[in-house]
């Protein structure tokens, strides 16, 4: 499973939501100017970013279970 791009593409699309998952957070916890101008735009990025995720996740799922 380690050797197929498809999940190793999935992989990276989690990791990379949950950095920005991270990102958010750390922007809301320390607060100031720099959340109240951006706090939004982190979340759509990351909400973006989420979707993308899941679809090709599902994709994985669906590719695997066929084969």
């Amino acid at each position: 499973m380690l050797q197929d791009p498809l999940f190793i593409t999935a992989a990276i699309a989690a990791l990379i939501v949950l950095a920005i998952l991270m990102f958010g957070i750390g922007s809301f916890a320390k607060g100031g100017e720099f959340n109240k101008r951006n706090a939004n735009k982190i979340m759509r990025w990351r909400l973006g970013a989420q979707f993308i995720a899941v679809v090709l996740i599902v994709g994985f799922a669906w590719i695997r279970s066929r084969g």
